[in-house]
């Protein structure tokens, strides 16, 4: 009698850490950013290669199809993706935010449709708040919802919104009569128009887009948390979730330059030495190795907090952002610097990271509101 038939094991689930998400970067993205950042645009193999390996919104708890992730840990992700290509860390930051919020504020209903397809990469996100006439101030929104029929008319326009050429649901923040409320709108809604941003300085390849939402109706459900809380707690909740994943993969920026200038100037001699064998080079190589050293810590610091529940991440994650983002700026350019004219040139990649990092400056919160920020939090520690 042949034997009884037994069901295959299931498979094991993919590691999501630091070194998987690293060994995924060499093999399936940092061969190709450069020239995505030409052709401007994520090939889909690639967005559903990131699906299987676990990326999209592996802090979703298991049940709802993640790994439960902490939070240390996704920035340590997010660090090496930002290593491999900010465009594709990008579209990471913005599904994060947008699957996060879900996650935090998100009703039964609202998570039994959209949290396993998020997770799993089948929908992917992106963050509605910047518009023609307002970036992250809140205040500055002219996009309205309008209660209608038991839900919502949404009117307005967004801009610079990262994945909206490709993404299928948007998380849109829109002004009432009396508050700002957060909506889930998905792209195939009537009314929604995507018009592609091109030619912009850095991440080039994130797929930016401007959304207009032309009398788009929407039902209750698409409101995300209670009414008249979005500004105080989703805005703000979301918000540094993105700026800490901006802040993660900056200091993926500053490790790329790092190690494209060691192995620049371990080959490139002038005058018949090496430049590895100058002092200047070699204090400039100091420099990055000590603040991707410094900006990683810092990352880790707000990540543990965030694991912690504690409030204190807030301000740990803008001081994080600022180090890291404006840290990258600086040796970015050190190594187009290093590299001379070939920095220059698209034939390196330094002068993709150079332009990259300029942008981080600006996203989630700009470098000049980072500093009157952290300059207030200094205030009011202060005791007479």
């Amino acid at each position: 009698m042949a034997p009884l038939a037994t069901a295959a094991p299931p498979r094991a689930a993919v590691a999501v850490d630091r070194a998987a998400a690293r060994a995924f970067v060499q093999e399936h993205i940092a061969p190709h950013a450069d020239a995505w950042d030409r052709q401007g645009v994520i090939p889909e193999e690639t967005l559903e290669r990131i699906g299987e390996a676990g990326l999209w919104a592996p802090f979703l708890p298991i049940d709802l199809g993640g790994r439960g992730l902490d939070m240390v840990t996704l920035g340590e992700i997010h660090e090496e993706v930002g290593r491999g290509c900010s465009s594709v860390r990008s579209l990471l930051t913005v599904h994060t935010m947008l699957s996060w919020a879900l996650n935090r504020w998100g009703s039964p209903d609202q998570l039994e449709q959209w949290a396993e397809e998020l997770a799993a990469g089948r929908v992917l996100g992106a963050f509605c708040l910047s518009e023609p006439g307002a970036g992250s101030d809140a205040a500055g929104i002219a996009t309205t919802a309008t209660p209608h029929r038991g839900g919502w008319l949404l009117r307005g326009t967004k801009k610079w919104t990262t994945n909206g050429q490709r993404a299928d649901l948007f998380l849109v923040f829109a002004r009432t009569e009396s508050s700002i409320v957060a909506l889930l709108v998905p792209r195939a809604t009537p009314g929604v128009r995507v018009t592609p941003i091109h030619d912009m300085l850095g991440t080039r390849a994130s797929m930016l887009a401007e959304i207009e939402f032309d009398d788009v109706v929407l039902g209750p459900e698409a409101l995300l948390g209670p009414s008249a809380f979005a500004a105080g707690m989703v805005l703000t909740g979301t918000l540094d979730l993105g700026r800490y994943s901006v802040a993660s993969g900056s200091v993926g920026i500053i490790q790329a330059s790092l190690d494209a200038s060691t192995a620049y100037a371990s080959e490139r001699a002038v005058g018949g030495t090496l430049l590895r064998d100058m002092q200047l080079i070699r204090a400039k190589l100091s420099d990055m190795v000590t603040d991707v050293r410094a900006a990683r810590l810092l990352c880790a610091e707000a990540g543990r907090l965030k694991d912690a529940g504690d409030p204190a991440t807030i301000m740990a994650t803008w001081v994080a952002k600022y180090f890291a983002s404006t840290a990258a700026a600086k040796h970015a350019a050190e190594a187009v610097q290093i590299h001379g004219a070939n920095g220059c040139s698209a034939h390196y990649p330094v002068a993709r990271y150079y332009r990259d990092a300029k942008v981080m400056e600006i996203i989630e919160g700009s470098t000049e509101i980072q500093r009157t920020t952290i300059a207030g939090e200094a205030f009011r520690e202060w005791t007479p």
